[in-house]
C-alpha cells in the first residue's frame, strides 16, 4: 500500500503530522507533496524539526500567487507526481488551496481522494476557505470528520456514502506532545514581559486584513484593553498596516511568528486568545483556554456551544467586552472532537477499504 499525503500551509502540517507519525508506525509507503504554499521548506525547517516531520518527497515550490495561478500551478506539478508515483490514495486536510489544488490532480489522475476535517462549515461563502471545503468533500472518495456536526452537513448537503466520525488529528497532536507544551514561552523573555498577564492576539484572515475598516476597528478595540497583547504578526498583516498607514497600539509587543511549540505556549499561558484563525480557535479549546474569535462566523461551531468561544466579529465594544467578561464556567468537552486517537481511526479505514 503507498499513501501519499499533500500540505503546504502551517495548519496542514500541524494536521498531517499524526497521520504521517500513524502511517510510519504502520510500516505504509507514504508520499509527502509539500506545496510551498505560504512557506519555503529550507527557510521553515525549524517547523519541521520540531515536530520530527520527514522532508518532504516532492516539493513544488508554488508560493505565494493569485488563487487561480496558484492552484493552476499545483494541478499540473502534482499530477505529474501522482501519475508517476501510483499511490492507492491522497490524503488531504482542511480547506487550502493546497488542499484543492492537489485534489483536484488526484482526481484527474483517477487516484482516490480522503479528507479529513471533511463536512466543517461556516456558511460564509464570501470565505474563499468555505468554497474550498465544498469542492474538496465533492471531490473526495472517503470523508473523514472530526466532529457529529461535521458528518450532518455533508448528509444535508446530498453526501451520503464513505463518511467516518473519526475526531480531530489536532487534538492528536496536542495530546501526544502534552508535556512540551507546559513551559513557559521563551519569547517572553524577549519581549521584557516576564511572568505578568497578557492576552494573545493573531490576525490574518483576508477579509480581517485586506478591509481598511475591519482591521482599523480591531486594532483600536485591542488598543482599549488595558493588558499588554502579544502579536505574533502574519507577514500579509503586517504589510496591510503599513499600506494602510495604521499605526499599532502601545500596549501590542509583537513578535515574529513562532513554531510550533512555541504558540501553543503563547496560548496555554495566556489569559485569553483573540483570534480569526480556525485552527487556533481549537486549539485554545483543547487547552482549555478562552477564545475570542474576530469573525462573524466559524466553522467551528462546537467551541461555542460549549461555551469557550465567542463570535464578536469586527465590533469594538464587542470585543473589549468578551476580554472583560467572557469566561467560561465548565471545562471543555474534548470528547466533542474525539479522544486523541483520530490519525489512528483514519488508517485503520483506509487499510479497511483499500
Amino acid at each position: 500500500m503507498k499513501i501519499a499525503v499533500a500540505a503546504g500551509t502551517r495548519p496542514e502540517f500541524i494536521q498531517m503530522e499524526p497521520v504521517i507519525r500513524e502511517l510510519k508506525r504502520r510500516n505504509i509507503e507514504t508520499v509527502f507533496i509539500h506545496s510551498g504554499q505560504h512557506y519555503d521548506y529550507e527557510m521553515d525547517r525549524i517547523f519541521f524539526d520540531e515536530m520530527h516531520m520527514p522532508d518532504p518527497t516532492h516539493y513544488l515550490g508554488v508560493g505565494s500567487k493569485l488563487p487561480g495561478e496558484q492552484i493552476g500551478e499545483m494541478i499540473v506539478k502534482s499530477e505529474n507526481i501522482l501519475r508517476s508515483e501510483k499511490p492507492d490514495m491522497l490524503l488531504v486536510t482542511g480547506d487550502t488551496n493546497t488542499a484543492l489544488g492537489v485534489a483536484l490532480a488526484a482526481n484527474k489522475a483517477k487516484i482516490r481522494i480522503g479528507h479529513f476535517e471533511a463536512g466543517m462549515r461556516s456558511f460564509d461563502r464570501t470565505m474563499p476557505e468555505e468554497i474550498n471545503r465544498i469542492l474538496i468533500d465533492n471531490l473526495s472518495d472517503v470523508l473523514f470528520s472530526p466532529t457529529q456536526r461535521g458528518v450532518d452537513n455533508l448528509h444535508n448537503s446530498g453526501i451520503q456514502d464513505n463518511i467516518f466520525l473519526v475526531g480531530d488529528v489536532m487534538l492528536d497532536s496536542i495530546v501526544h506532545y502534552q508535556t512540551l507544551i507546559k513551559s513557559r514561552p521563551r519569547i517572553l523573555s524577549d519581549i521584557s514581559l516576564g511572568k505578568e498577564s497578557y492576552l494573545l492576539l493573531t490576525l490574518h484572515r483576508e477579509a480581517n486584513t485586506d478591509n481598511h475598516e475591519r482591521l482599523r476597528s480591531i486594532l483600536g478595540a485591542v488598543g482599549d484593553l488595558s493588558d499588554p497583547v502579544v502579536f505574533p504578526i502574519h507577514p500579509r498583516t503586517k504589510q496591510r498596516i503599513s499600506d494602510f498607514s495604521l499605526s499599532l497600539p502601545e500596549n501590542i509587543y509583537t513578535v515574529p511568528p513562532q513554531g510550533y511549540f512555541e504558540f501553543l505556549r503563547l496560548i496555554f499561558h495566556s489569559a485569553k486568545l483573540l483570534t480569526d484563525s480556525g485552527g487556533a480557535q481549537k486549539q485554545a479549546f483543547f487547552l482549555s483556554k478562552p477564545c475570542i474569535t474576530l469573525r462573524p462566523n466559524t466553522e467551528w461551531v462546537e467551541t461555542v456551544d460549549d461555551g469557550w468561544n465567542i463570535l464578536v466579529d469586527d465590533t469594538h465594544d464587542r470585543i473589549v467586552e468578551a476580554v472583560n467578561t467572557f469566561n467560561p464556567k465548565t471545562p471543555p468537552n474534548l470528547s466533542l472532537f474525539g479522544n486523541g486517537r483520530s490519525a489512528e481511526r483514519i488508517i485503520e479505514k483506509i487499510q479497511t477499504l483499500l
